[in-house]
């Protein structure tokens, strides 16, 4: 496992992390976790090197205004002397502050479910203008400085989902130690993007990545041209390949986080962290990259990268799912994307359900505007 120095602290991180929000669950049921091959994927990763893992107060949760069993789950897995062998990162839930001492009840809470004395990375969940605001207004800065003194939190980050002056803005606010940005090829100036990337770490943060595959959709949702022309220009290089490498050949980027599911995913991450070289990208490989994004961006309908942040739809619509099928309808050319829209939606779940209501756009990360998709959504699979 190849390690990087976690910016200003020193520390040496896998180059991978683990990234808790999509752990495999039981009967399609996202709040019930299947312990046993979620524990043996932990215990593989810890086992072989991996010493970042992420998790947040709402992964696998019914709504992400609810306690999911993310936190809990990892302390159970963290038992028998894994704990000391990782660094262990969570998130404030910053849209359910409304006062400073919600700051220290869902921190006291978070120590509570994750069964540990200190937090190591911690941050400030999802941050937007809005979410950013409202901390301000209720002494973050305070509350942070508070908790690192007493020791319940070792370093203060936060995760952004907003545009760059803001992100910019935010860095310059605090002595930060690090930051969690979305970054990938296809997204590359999107929100805080390369420029962001930059920037932090010039101010010596430590970046990490989500969003490293955009949700799979550059895996599994890749057009035909495209996967083709990345198989044509390195024979044998898998398309999670060429994503890692893409963005482990940028010395800003401090951590990789992926969202594993299975553990011939954590094999396959495993084994591409531990075999890459640094300062090996090259003209050639940089320009495959244009070309497939030019395919891409010529197909893909909606910027989704199924977040879930958007849910619960009041009517009930399962709005990723209804954009994930409208996607697989452009980038995938796939005819049986309508079909999947009457046989695996309900009535209540479908685009045509919604109302227009508008409750889930200032919720939506990639700020789409959703009422409108779903109108499209529901004429392109209309009968």
């Amino acid at each position: 496992m190849k390690y990087r120095t976690f910016g200003k602290t020193g520390l040496q991180i896998s180059a991978l992390g683990f990234g808790c929000m999509r752990l495999p669950v039981i009967d399609q049921d996202v709040t019930r976790i299947d312990d046993e091959k979620a524990m043996e994927m932990i215990h593989h990763a810890i086992d072989n090197g991996v010493n970042y893992f992420d998790t947040a107060y709402p992964y696998h949760a019914e709504e992400f205004s609810k306690s999911g069993s993310s936190e809990p789950f990892l302390a159970k897995a963290l038992k028998n002397g894994y704990r000391e062998k990782v660094y262990l990162a969570t998130k404030l839930p910053s849209w359910l502050v409304g006062s400073r001492a919600d700051m220290d009840k869902f921190l006291e809470e978070q120590l509570d479910r994750l069964d540990t004395q200190h937090i190591d990375f911690y941050l400030l969940h999802a941050l937007n203008r809005s979410t950013w605001d409202k901390l301000l207004h209720n002494g973050v800065f305070d509350f942070l400085n508070d908790a690192i003194k007493t020791g319940k939190i070792r370093y203060a980050g936060f995760s952004f989902h907003d545009e760059l002056a803001l992100f910019k803005e935010i860095v310059d606010s605090y002595d930060w130690d690090f930051c969690q940005i979305m970054y990938n090829y296809f997204d590359e100036h999107f929100q805080a993007g390369k420029e962001g990337l930059k920037y932090a770490a010039r101010k010596e943060l430590a970046v990490v990545v989500m969003e490293p595959l955009r949700g799979g959709a550059l895996v599994d949702g890749l057009p035909q041209d495209a996967r083709k022309i990345l198989r044509d220009t390195v024979p044998g290089r898998s398309e999670v390949d060429w994503a890692f490498r893409w963005l482990w050949n940028q010395p800003e980027v401090s951590v990789v986080l992926s969202g594993m599911s299975t553990l011939d995913q954590v094999r396959e991450n495993q084994d591409l962290a531990d075999s890459f070289s640094d300062g090996t990208w090259t003209r050639e490989e940089s320009e495959t990259i244009e070309w497939v994004n030019r395919v891409i961006k010529k197909l893909q309908r909606v910027n989704c990268t199924d977040c879930g942040y958007c849910m619960p739809c009041p009517e009930g619509v399962n709005i990723p799912r209804n954009f994930s099928l409208c996607n697989d309808h452009y980038m995938l050319n796939d005819p049986s994307a309508k079909n999947r829209y009457y046989g695996l939606l309900d009535e209540s779940e479908r685009a045509s359900n919604c109302v227009q209501c508008g409750l889930c756009v200032e919720k939506c990360p990639q700020q789409i505007p959703i009422p409108e998709e779903m109108e499209h959504v529901s004429a392109l699979f209309a009968n």
